[in-house]
């Protein structure tokens, strides 16, 4: 009889033993399934319009602009679908070419991922050139002048490029790598440029960490430019200065452009130029002679006065903005403004705000990028 009891009593042991593994078993199972979602979060494009994602079968199909198509898969037995370049990902190294391409690794912690870039002018964050002393990260050279043996030493699974810039890719294509077209800059919405944070997160597995991300700057810029937008008066604004017997400034449809409008100003210039445009001092003058702010980026070496625009160009002093002292200001020399900018369009529309509209903002406000230029 308790030889009996024994044997039922080793039998349901066993039973529950089995099932304790299988139990365990399927929990890691569906922990490796949720792992594969997560890498595979969701990916909606909302204000981008250089790229666009479909999933399909397990593979992520991102396409850029009309010409480049990339299949996005985590196995490499995986088949692209015809006219798509297949990428393994998460990728682990890669090239940055442009400063703007370099924020969006920045923004999400995965400088590891970057093994060369090409320079290091205007270059403020440490990180980056701790990386690039000690040879984590080597520089390639510029666009059009590329250093093919350092492109190798770099070791690169992609490399990210900027087809409208000088180019000089025809070395670099010889080696074989892949090449991804990154076309953030040419967003005309800030949210759209920024939002290319996602794209770079799904070639590193980070796209939850790029949702996340993005979803905080999307959040605090309309929140802002909701405000705004009800503002009993815009001040009207103009930007840039005469270089070389030019002005150099921003279309009416730029970037800048409506930034300056969702700050609650009127930008000088409402054309349908989404770059841009070279105009003669009378030009501009007739423009902008009594528009309220005058906003000026430049790499000035030292302090930035009104003297020193005046001596840049004397007429300057016949602008309203400068007679009122109302010149917004930010210097290359002295703020990481192309390095990190790009993705932090609500603190550029803040910096606006701040000038255009101070009552919308805490009273303590520091500027991070523009601020009110005083002497």
């Amino acid at each position: 009889m308790i030889s009996e009891v024994k044997k039922i009593f080793l039998t349901i042991a066993l039973i529950g033993l089995l099932c304790g593994c299988s139990l365990k078993g399927g929990q890691t199972q569906a922990g490796s399934t949720e792992a594969v979602a997560d890498s595979l979060a969701e990916m909606t494009v909302k204000y981008a319009t250089g790229f666009s994602v479909k999933d399909t079968a397990g593979i992520r199909l991102v396409d850029v602009g009309e010409k480049y198509h990339f299949a996005l898969v985590q196995d490499a037995a995986a088949d692209a679908p015809e006219g798509y370049t297949k990428i393994l990902v998460p990728i682990e190294r890669t090239i940055c070419m442009t400063a703007l391409q370099l924020s969006n690794f920045t923004i999400l912690d995965a400088h590891d991922v970057v093994k060369g870039i090409t320079g290091t002018k205007n270059l403020f964050n440490e990180d980056i050139l701790a990386r690039v002393k000690d040879g984590r990260i080597v520089k390639i050279g510029m666009e059009g002048n590329f250093d093919t043996e350092m492109v190798l030493a770099a070791n690169p699974q992609i490399i990210f490029i900027s087809p409208s810039k000088r180019g000089g890719y025809d070395a670099i294509k010889e080696t074989g790598i892949t090449l991804v077209p990154h076309l953030g800059y040419q967003e005309l919405n800030p949210l759209g440029q920024a939002e290319w944070i996602k794209f770079v997160g799904m070639f590193i597995g980070k796209e939850k960490e790029a949702n996340e991300v993005f979803a905080g700057i999307e959040s605090r810029y309309n929140e802002l430019k909701e405000k705004a937008s009800k503002v009993a008066k815009r001040p009207t604004v103009t930007s840039g200065e005469m270089h070389y017997g030019t002005w150099h400034a921003v279309g009416g449809k730029n970037y800048l452009a409506q930034i300056f409008r969702d700050a609650g100003a009127d930008y000088v210039i409402n054309d349908e130029e989404t770059s841009g445009e070279n105009l003669e001092f009378e030009q501009m003058y007739a423009l902008a002679a009594n528009a309220d702010y005058w906003r000026i980026l430049n790499s000035y070496p030292g302090d930035f006065t009104y003297e020193a625009l005046k001596a840049s160009e004397p007429r300057n002093e016949l602008f309203k903005a400068y007679k009122e002292k109302k010149v917004i200001y930010c210097n290359m020399k002295q703020t990481p403004y192309y390095e990190i900018s790009p993705v932090k369009p609500d603190v550029l529309l803040k910096d606006f705000v701040a000038i255009f509209h101070p009552e919308l903002v805490e009273a303590d406000y520091q500027p991070s990028f523009y601020y009110l230029l005083e002497k």
